[in-house]
């Protein structure tokens, strides 16, 4: 199977089980499974965490940046596996985090930012473990990086 440019929330969500109001992407673009991939949230003041995240100057949690990241990665594993055959769509559930490391948060994510998150594999061990290094950014300003590692359990 080959992926289109673009994925739309109604594929991503043909890939991933991530629902309202926890799935933090809204466009999925450069796909290249086995490689890297982009992936967009738009930041709108109607988040369900700015009501309590610094609400007089709110700004997104760094543990859902990573998420963010975390759910863009699941993506471009999923796609990986599906174009590779050994899945199909609406088949994988599930991705754990085994470790994060070197997270660095540069600067805020604030409502009305369009965030792009930008995936690349780093390593990967059959279809089970993966190595990600995430970045996020705000137009050209580097905004979040981390390491991680993940699992997909097996089916």
């Amino acid at each position: 199977m080959s992926f289109p440019e673009v994925l739309g929330l109604k594929e991503i969500k043909e890939i991933i089980p991530h629902r309202f109001p926890f799935l933090l992407l809204d466009r999925v673009e450069q796909m290249r499974p086995g490689d890297s991939c982009e992936a967009f949230k738009n930041v709108s003041v109607n988040e369900w965490y700015f009501q309590g995240h610094f609400p007089d100057y709110p700004v997104m949690p760094g543990v859902l940046v990573i998420e963010a990241m975390a759910q863009a990665a699941g993506v471009l594993a999923f796609a990986t596996l599906i174009e590779e055959g050994v899945a199909a769509k609406g088949t994988l559930t599930s991705v754990y985090f085994m470790s994060i490391n070197n997270a660095k948060f540069k600067h805020p994510i604030v409502p009305g930012d369009v965030m792009r998150i930008h995936i690349s594999v780093e390593q990967r061990r059959g279809t089970k473990f993966w190595k990600f290094l995430g970045k996020t950014y705000v137009a050209d300003t580097l905004t979040d990086e981390a390491e991680f590692t993940a699992m997909i359990p097996e089916r």
